[in-house]
């Protein structure tokens, strides 16, 4: 099978991560979060302290920005100047702060190069909110995955367990504020691309999930 370029997009808790991973896995691609780097954007911002309307100061934080994956084992981290800040990017304040941001045109366009660079060879699975609208619209095969609002606050929820994250309703309330602004945005707002193949992973595995998704790999890829 030839190289493909593969765009997963869709809002939190809709399984993107899991099936993303899975999803390269039998594929034998490299799997890139492009989530982690706005997240890891919106890190930085709350290390340095600069807020998101300071432009100036976003500006400078942008110029000095040194994001980059490196493969350990199994894993792809994610290093901001050289420190491992994967398993800091996860909490709900980092969430919310990675989704105005993204708002950003600054931010956005920061980090445009380096995904494209990214996905310059193909071979890869690419999970995000405007993957097959934006930064690929050539695509060779773009999928947008969802589900039920209660059930991707659940798995969250459960995601997060262990954490202070309030209760089940708290976090439904922050994933619906959370999609009402990657929704509503004037810039690269989350929505399927046109020719994106949608996929309701409600009541769904995730076998079930990838198994669809291969069989629509495998029409595009003429097999």
């Amino acid at each position: 099978m030839k190289p493909l370029l593969i765009t997963i997009d869709g809002p939190a808790g809709a399984g993107k991560t899991t099936v993303s991973k899975a999803l390269a896995g039998e594929l034998g691609y490299v799997y890139i979060d492009t989530g982690a780097l706005y997240r890891g954007v919106a890190h930085e911002m709350l290390v340095r302290q600069v807020d998101k309307d300071d432009e100036k100061g976003l500006a400078a934080l942008l110029a000095d920005l040194d994001l980059r994956f490196e493969r350990r084992a199994v894993d792809l981290r994610l290093f901001s100047a050289g420190m491992d800040i994967t398993d800091r990017i996860r909490t709900p304040a980092i969430t919310m702060l990675a989704s105005a941001a993204s708002a950003k045109p600054a931010v956005r366009n920061s980090l445009l190069e380096l995904q494209r660079r990214l996905g310059s060879e193909k071979s890869a699975v690419f999970e995000g909110r405007d993957m097959g609208t934006v930064v690929f619209p050539e695509a060779d095969v773009k999928f947008f995955l969802t589900a039920d609002l209660h059930v991707r606050a659940r798995r969250r929820y459960e995601e997060l367990a262990g954490t202070c994250v309030g209760s089940i309703s708290d976090v439904e309330m922050d994933m619906q504020k959370r999609d009402a602004n990657d929704s509503g945005r004037d810039i690269a707002p989350l929505k399927p691309a046109r020719d994106a193949v949608l996929i309701d992973s409600t009541g769904k595995s995730v076998k079930d999930v990838v198994d669809e998704m291969l069989a629509v790999i495998s029409d595009a890829a003429g097999l």
